[in-house]
């Protein structure tokens, strides 16, 4: 039986992902111990939303011993809109900063440029010369830089499916799909190096 929930719950994932994971499986009408692989979105998206999932993916699996296996937030959107559509869709995620984080899919779900972060005006370049439909946050921003994208934007949910996630990780292999965070963009918060104190050795 299937069974998914994506509650809001707003700050606090770490503290109510067992709960959540705990209902799924009582709906489902499985033990923890019949999960044989664990799929979690890597990102592009909120740093301290990814490391939160992704710890705990990896936590899990390794205490069921199963594979922990990554599914890009990009992707999760794009691959089954693609091939619902049957057309190249973009997967367009608002990254702030006038800034967004796109992805170009095939209608078989190849993946036909990497994801990556972009201007709005890069990605709307992008969506005119493959001829690609739109979906995501960001879809707008690139309709405000070129009217004539607004009629390629998909009318769907624009952040990625659970569902859809699960299927990706199904089929994806483990080796070559690590449960790591995928950042298109630096972290903020760096070490300094200019104003670093010299050592002077003891002697």
């Amino acid at each position: 039986m299937l069974a998914a929930a994506s509650p809001d719950i707003g700050r606090g994932h770490a503290e109510h992902l067992p709960s959540i994971v705990q209902s799924v499986l009582v709906e489902a009408q499985i033990e923890l111990q019949q999960v044989d692989r664990i799929g979690v979105t890597i990102g592009p998206g909120s740093f301290a939303g990814i490391r939160v999932g992704v710890a705990f993916a990896r936590g899990l699996a390794l205490a069921l011993d199963v594979p922990a296996i990554g599914v890009g937030a990009l992707e999760a959107i794009a691959v089954p809109a693609a091939r619902q559509a049957g057309n190249a869709v973009m997967a367009v995620l608002d990254a702030r900063r006038e800034r967004v984080w796109a992805i170009v899919v095939a209608a078989d779900g190849a993946v036909v440029r990497a994801g990556a972060e972009l201007t709005p005006q890069a990605a709307a370049a992008l969506a005119l010369e493959t001829g690609c439909a739109i979906i995501g946050s960001g879809a707008s921003q690139l309709a405000a830089v070129d009217l004539s994208l607004q009629s390629h934007i998909l009318d769907r949910p624009v952040a990625p499916r659970i569902e859809d996630v699960a299927r990706l990780a199904a089929r994806l292999d483990p080796d070559r799909n690590p449960a790591e965070p995928r950042y298109l963009r630096e972290a903020d918060a760096k070490p300094q190096t200019g104003f670093a104190v010299p050592h002077q050795a003891v002697v």
